[in-house]
């Protein structure tokens, strides 16, 4: 049994989907990522980065005691690696997979979190207008970067479907609310629709952690606490021998 430490964020359903691809069982553990449960002691021990998700495998390859992954790339490479699906096994497939979840772990995933953070950015905060226009801007090329790709392909690694596609789809659920216009990227939009219309996808997506919170119940304090919690962030003592 897989346990996927979760919150249904697009960093979450991108495991989620691969999960509902392989047929895989696992649990939900849910991470409340609001409230601030993934900076408890205990969910440092298998998320040292205090985000999520995070993943325990209580029934690894070979036996022996349970695994545990963090980093929503790392937790894809390790479940496709382990049911041997979704990721080529030959030299050249595999890092034609690997350099397309690489590039969405290091450019669109965190471009895009980026455009949407500096977009909520509450106008007492000062003048955010720069760094609106340049997560915009970057969010554009990027949404390039993948129309370019699939213009001779179907999938983003090549012909077959696998986890390259799986971990770029979530970030783009949301093109309307970033701003793209999906004619502008035709080639795109052909897999975005592929995508969209397979059933493991849409169960992934689809995943919850609980009941969601009613945003008008939080109130007023609660909200400030919550944003002083997430933002601003700064290094967490080591422990004292």
């Amino acid at each position: 049994m897989i346990d996927l430490h979760y919150w249904p964020t697009p960093n979450g359903k991108k495991v989620t989907i691969l999960l509902e691809e392989l047929g895989l069982p696992y649990r939900i553990v849910p991470v409340h990522i609001g409230k601030g449960d993934q900076f408890t002691d205990a969910y440092l021990k298998i998320g040292p980065n205090n985000r999520m998700p995070a993943m325990v495998d209580n029934e690894p390859l070979g036996g022996g005691p349970p695994i545990s992954v963090f980093e929503s790339g790392a937790i894809m490479l390790y479940l496709a690696e382990k049911a041997g699906r979704f990721l080529p096994t030959d030299i050249r497939g595999k890092y034609e997979v690997t350099q397309w979840v690489i590039w969405q772990m290091a450019n669109q995933g965190p471009k895009f979190g980026e455009r949407g953070h500096f977009s909520r950015v509450p106008a007492d905060q000062g003048d955010q207008s720069y760094a609106q226009r340049r997560f915009a801007d970057e969010v554009h090329r990027l949404y390039g970067v993948l129309n370019n790709r699939l213009y001779a392909r179907r999938y983003i690694a090549g012909d077959d479907y696998s986890i390259a596609d799986m971990i770029s789809y979530p970030w783009t659920a949301s093109w309307e609310l970033q701003g793209i216009d999906l004619g502008e990227f035709k080639y795109f939009k052909r897999w975005w629709d592929e995508m969209s219309a397979r059933p493991a996808v849409q169960r992934g997506m689809a995943v919850t952690a609980g009941t969601p919170e009613d945003p008008a119940a939080i109130s007023p304090e609660e909200q400030e606490r919550r944003r002083k919690l997430l933002y601003n962030q700064r290094a967490r003592p080591a422990p004292v021998e």
